[in-house]
This record gives C-alpha cells, sequence and structure tokens, in this order.
C-alpha cells in the first residue's frame, strides 16, 4: 500500500512539474487574439488552456492528497525498517556486578 502510493505521489509530482512548463505565459494569449492560428491547435479553437489548467489542478489535488496519505502513514508506524530495533537496547546489572561494588563503612551488603 505504501509502495502504490508512493508510486501515485511520484507520478502526480512529474505531471504537475511537466503541464506546468507546458502552459503559456498569460502575455502569449495576445498574439493568439490577433488570429495567431489559434484554429489550428491540437485541443480545438478553444484552446488549450482550459484542458491544461484542469488538468494541473487535478494533478495538484492528487499530489496533495496522496502526500497527506503518505505522511499520516509514516507517522503512525510502530517500526521502522531502517534501524535495528534492537540497538538501542540497555544492558541491565546482574547481580554479580552489584556484588563486586565495595561498601562503605555501616551499609548493608546486599546477600
Amino acid at each position: 500500500m505504501f509502495e502504490t502510493l508512493l508510486v501515485i505521489y511520484l507520478l502526480a509530482a512529474l505531471g504537475v512539474i511537466g503541464l506546468v512548463l507546458i502552459q503559456q505565459g498569460k502575455g502569449a494569449d495576445m498574439g493568439a487574439s490577433f488570429g495567431a492560428g489559434a484554429s489550428n491547435t491540437v485541443f480545438g479553437a478553444g484552446g488549450s488552456s482550459n484542458f491544461l489548467t484542469r488538468m494541473t489542478a487535478v494533478c495538484a489535488t492528487v499530489f496533495i492528497v496522496v502526500c497527506l496519505f503518505l505522511g499520516n502513514m509514516s507517522t503512525h508506524k510502530t517500526e521502522s525498517q531502517w534501524v535495528d530495533p534492537t540497538a538501542g537496547q540497555t544492558i541491565q546489572k546482574t547481580d554479580d556486578a552489584v556484588s563486586e561494588i565495595p561498601a562503605e563503612k555501616g551499609a548493608d551488603i546486599p546477600q
């Protein structure tokens, strides 16, 4: 599940990047209004701005939703697959280690 969401996340990110780079700036519409071949576009006489804008919005929405799911899933993990769970364990002292410590005068020595 995590890997599938990660693939969707990366594809949505690449989709947003690609669609933003394909879109033209607002100043480019000025030439199209004076008959610069607006009817020869691939997406029809209406132009590609509506299609590209909607697809960018869809990819951005998918990106944000998947980002929230991945963040929620990664914070609620109980164990990490990258960290050794035994690395943080402490060594417990035994009774032998306690009996080797010299006692002060008048102190009770544990038996």
